[in-house]
């Protein structure tokens, strides 16, 4: 490893605590926010999946978060049992299954958002375009690295 000036191992050590704060802040926050809907964790964090791409498939759902697809299937059992999503065959290919939220069940959930969301925005405003870039840069590229990692541990 080149030489570093301590300035940059402060910085490293600092980035390293701050990602795990971060990391256990965004655990605990979607903890929360299950508890008070009265989901388990990968149930809220699926239906947040749904929320962000609209209907997805089974598989799809697999992919982004990288569960089996029989955890999946009992992920979206569940979530169906308690009304916050249903199964709809697509009209273009009727062997294909489509996930979808039932809204009218979730209405009330944004506003448990919001406080948060508005948090978020009066942050951004701190900052200036170019350094919103570098932070945009830096969570893609973090979360790429996350996502490998995790399919690499679920590979072994």
């Amino acid at each position: 490893m080149r030489d570093i000036s301590e300035r940059r191992k402060d910085l490293l050590e600092a980035l390293v605590g701050a990602g795990r704060d971060h990391g256990d802040a965004a655990v605990a926050y979607h903890g929360a926010m299950g508890e008070r809907l009265g989901l388990g964790p990968t149930e809220e964090k699926a239906l947040d999946l749904l929320r962000r791409h609209g209907p997805l498939t089974a598989g799809e759902i697999a992919q982004h978060t990288g569960l089996a697809p029989a955890t999946v299937s009992g992920l979206i059992d569940r979530l169906e049992a308690k009304w916050l999503v249903r199964r709809l065959r697509d009209t273009r290919d009727r062997r294909r299954v489509i996930v979808e939220i039932n809204y009218e069940r979730v209405a009330g959930f944004a506003e448990l958002l919001e406080p948060f969301a508005a948090g978020l925005s009066r942050l951004y405003e701190r900052y200036t375009d170019d350094e919103l870039e570098v932070i945009l840069d830096w969570l893609r590229r973090s979360t790429a690295l996350q996502r490998a990692a995790t399919r690499e541990l679920a590979e072994r």
